[in-house]
C-alpha cells in the first residue's frame, strides 16, 4: 500500500490536462505506439471535436524510481465550470491533486475554485507551471502569482510542457516524493467509495469505487449500503486503457465491479460497498447532493419516442450524475422530461449525447431556473417550469436564486465587464489587484440573468481573457412576471417565461420579432403576440399567401372583383378557425440566442 498513490489533475479550461496526462502516460508507458493519439483519455467524439474535458477518466500507471514499483491512479478532469460536479468526485478519490497553471495566461477564475475544492479535502497540491515552451510563456509573473495563491517556495512550482514533454520526469518524481499514500487498513471490514459508473449493454452497469478499508475478491458477495441490495462480485479489476480483471483488490486501489445490474437505480454515485458477512459499521461521507442550476423541458420529437427518451436519460445519468430529470407534459409538445443542469454547456452537450448515443431527436424548450414562491397562505411552492406558477392572485412574493461570481480579467477590460454585470442586475461586492495589471472582481448576479447569453458575453469583451466562475448564494425577493407568447390567441406553454419586469417588454418585443422570421407563412393571417396576464406587450402579423383569385377578371364591372374577394374572405375566416401553428424547432433554439 506505501507504494501507490492516487492523485487527480486540476486546472482551468484550456490549460493543457489531458496533453499533459498523455506525456505521463507515455513517460511510464502506459499506452504504447499505436494506440497513442493526443487527448488520449478523451474517448468521446464529442470531447476530441470541441478540445474539451466532459467526463474525469481513470486510469493506473506503474512507475519505478531508485529501483521500486509504484501504482499511480490518474484521474483527468474537466476544466469547465459546468462539469465542477466531476472534479469533486475525483478529488474524493485521491490523495494528491496536480494544479497545472498555463504559463502565457496565469491563474483564472476556475483554477482557485478547483483548488479551494481540493484543499478542503485535505489533498496535497503540486503546483505545475505549463506551456513553457511558448514564446508567450511569462514564467516569472505566473510563478509570483502561484507563489501568492498557494505560499509555496518558488523552487517547488515545476516548469513542464505537455508538448514538448519537459519536467514531466519532475512530475513523475514529485508525485511519489509529495503525495502521501493511501491510508486505510487492509484487514478492516470492506468500506468502498463509488466515484462513477457507465452502462454497457452486455455487461450492464460497471461502477467504479476506491477502496478505503479492507480487501475485496472476485465471487465476494458484497451490498450496496444506500439501496441495500447485494450482488456477486462477477469481475473486479483495475483501470488501464481498457479494463483488466484481477483476482483481488486490497485498500488504497482505484478499481471497477462488474455485478450484473441492470437497472440504474440501483447505482448511486457516492454509495458505499461493503461485505454482506462482515459490513463496516458506517458507510464514507461521499460528496454533497448536485443542485442543478438551470432547468429545460426536453421532448421526443415523435410522441411514441417517450419510453425510449426515458430509457435513454436513465442510462446517460449513470455516466453523468449531475443530470436529473422527472416526467413533465406540455400542451404543445406531449409528454417528455423536465431536466436540471449545471450550465448551458451542459445542457448543449447533454442534448448532443442524446443524439449521438442513442439516435434521440429531442427539442428542448426555453431554460429557465428554479423560483421559490410564496402564497398569500404562506406556502412555500418550487417552480421550475412557468406553467407550474399558481394564480397572480394568490402570490404574495416570488425570490430567485443569487449567484456570488468571481471574475478575473486585465484592468483594460474591467469598465466593459462592469457594464454588462449591471445590465444583468449585478451588484458589485468588492474587487482586488491580484497581480499588476489582473483584477479580480466579486459579484452578486441574478441567476436567471447569467443563463443564457453571459458567459459568451464576457469572453467575447474581454477578447478570451476574462475567466468566470461562481457558486450559489441564496435566494432573494425580485419583481417576476410570467411573459406568454400567443399564436392566434393560444398561448404556447413551451414558449413562456419567467421574467423581471424591467426586462419583460423589449423581451416580449424580441421574441415576437424572431418568431415572426422563423415561422413558416400559412394559408391565413398569423396573430404573433406578447402578454402578461391579461395585457398585451407586443403585436407581429406574419400575413397570409394568399392567390391572386382576381387574375381572371379582364375589365368589367368592380362588383365581379368584390365577389370573388368576398368569397375569398370567407375561406380564409373559416380556415384561421380550424387551423393550427407548428412552430419548427429552430423557433424554440433561436429565442435563447435573441441577442
Amino acid at each position: 500500500m506505501n507504494n501507490i498513490r492516487n492523485f487527480c489533475i486540476i486546472a482551468h479550461i484550456d490549460h493543457g490536462k489531458s496533453t499533459l496526462a498523455d506525456r505521463l502516460l507515455e513517460f511510464t508507458n502506459t499506452v504504447a505506439g499505436k494506440e497513442m493519439q493526443a487527448q488520449v483519455l478523451d474517448n468521446m467524439d464529442l470531447e476530441r471535436e470541441r478540445g474539451i474535458t466532459i467526463k474525469s477518466h481513470a486510469i493506473q500507471m506503474n512507475y519505478r524510481l531508485n529501483g521500486e514499483e509504484y501504482i499511480f491512479n490518474l484521474i483527468d478532469t474537466p476544466g469547465h465550470v459546468d462539469f465542477s460536479y466531476e472534479v469533486s468526485r475525483s478529488i474524493a478519490a485521491c490523495e494528491g491533486a496536480l494544479l497545472i497553471v498555463d504559463a502565457t495566461q496565469g491563474i483564472q477564475a476556475q483554477t482557485i475554485s478547483n483548488l479551494y475544492m481540493a484543499i478542503e479535502h485535505d489533498l496535497e497540491i503540486i503546483p505545475v507551471m505549463n506551456k513553457m515552451d511558448m514564446d508567450s510563456a511569462m514564467p516569472e509573473e505566473v510563478e509570483d502569482q502561484i507563489v501568492e495563491l498557494l505560499g509555496c517556495k518558488p523552487e517547488e512550482i515545476i516548469r513542464a510542457s505537455g508538448k514538448t514533454g519537459m519536467g514531466v520526469d519532475e512530475i513523475l518524481e514529485a508525485i511519489v516524493l509529495r503525495v502521501p499514500a493511501p491510508k486505510g487498513d487492509p484487514e478492516a471490514p470492506l468500506q468502498c467509495l463509488i466515484f462513477d459508473s457507465v452502462f454497457n449493454s452486455f455487461r450492464g452497469i460497471i461502477a467504479y469505487f476506491k477502496i478505503e478499508n479492507g480487501t475485496i475478491n472476485k465471487g465476494d458477495l458484497v451490498k450496496f449500503v444506500n439501496t441495500e441490495k447485494e450482488y456477486y462480485a462477477e469481475e473486479i479489476g483495475i483501470l488501464k486503457l481498457d479494463m483488466s480483471p484481477t483476482k483481488t483488490l486490497s485498500a488504497g486501489n482505484v478499481g471497477y465491479i462488474i455485478s450484473g445490474i441492470k437497472t440504474s437505480k440501483e447505482v448511486k454515485v457516492g454509495d458505499t460497498i461493503t461485505h454482506v458477512k462482515r459490513p463496516c459499521t458506517k458507510s464514507i461521507e461521499g460528496f454533497q447532493e448536485v443542485k442543478p442550476m438551470v432547468f429545460a423541458g426536453v421532448y421526443p420529437i415523435e410522441t411514441e419516442d417517450f419510453e425510449d427518451l426515458r430509457a435513454s436519460i436513465e442510462k446517460l445519468q449513470l455516466n453523468d450524475a449531475s443530470l436529473t430529470f422527472e416526467a413533465e407534459s406540455s400542451v404543445a409538445l406531449g409528454f417528455g422530461f423536465r431536466c436540471g443542469f449545471l450550465g448551458m454547456l451542459h445542457m448543449e452537450i447533454i442534448q448532443e449525447r442524446l443524439e449521438r448515443e442513442f439516435d434521440m431527436s429531442v427539442i428542448t424548450t426555453v431554460p429557465n431556473v428554479s423560483y421559490k414562491v410564496y402564497t398569500k397562505k404562506d406556502e412555500l411552492i418550487e417552480v421550475h417550469n412557468p406553467a407550474g406558477l399558481p394564480d397572480i392572485v394568490m402570490i404574495d412574493r416570488i425570490e430567485e436564486p443569487y449567484i456570488r461570481a468571481s471574475i478575473i480579467t486585465r484592468t483594460e477590460y474591467i469598465g466593459q465587464i462592469m457594464t454588462l454585470c449591471l445590465g444583468k442586475r449585478g451588484e458589485l461586492i468588492k474587487q482586488d489587484y491580484i497581480s499588476g495589471n489582473r483584477m479580480e472582481l466579486i459579484y452578486d448576479l441574478p441567476l436567471g440573468e447569467i443563463v443564457f447569453d453571459f458567459y459568451d458575453r464576457l469572453k467575447s469583451i474581454s477578447k478570451g481573457y476574462a475567466s468566470f466562475d461562481y457558486h450559489t448564494n441564496g435566494y432573494r425577493p425580485s419583481k417576476l412576471v410570467k411573459l406568454d407568447i400567443l399564436l392566434n390567441g393560444e398561448p404556447v406553454d413551451a414558449l413562456s417565461s419567467l421574467i423581471h419586469v424591467d426586462n419583460a417588454v423589449s423581451l416580449g418585443r424580441r421574441m415576437c420579432e424572431k418568431l415572426k422570421e422563423l415561422i413558416p407563412r400559412q394559408q391565413f393571417d398569423i396573430a404573433i403576440q406578447g402578454a402578461i396576464g391579461a395585457k398585451i406587450i407586443a403585436r407581429e402579423t406574419i400575413k397570409a399567401v394568399r392567390k391572386d383569385v382576381t387574375a381572371k377578371c379582364y375589365g368589367g364591372d368592380i362588383t365581379r372583383k368584390r365577389k370573388l374577394l368576398e368569397k375569398q374572405k370567407k375561406g380564409k375566416k373559416r380556415m384561421k378557425q380550424i387551423g393550427s401553428v407548428e412552430v419548427p424547432q429552430k423557433a424554440f433554439l433561436a429565442v435563447l440566442k435573441l441577442d
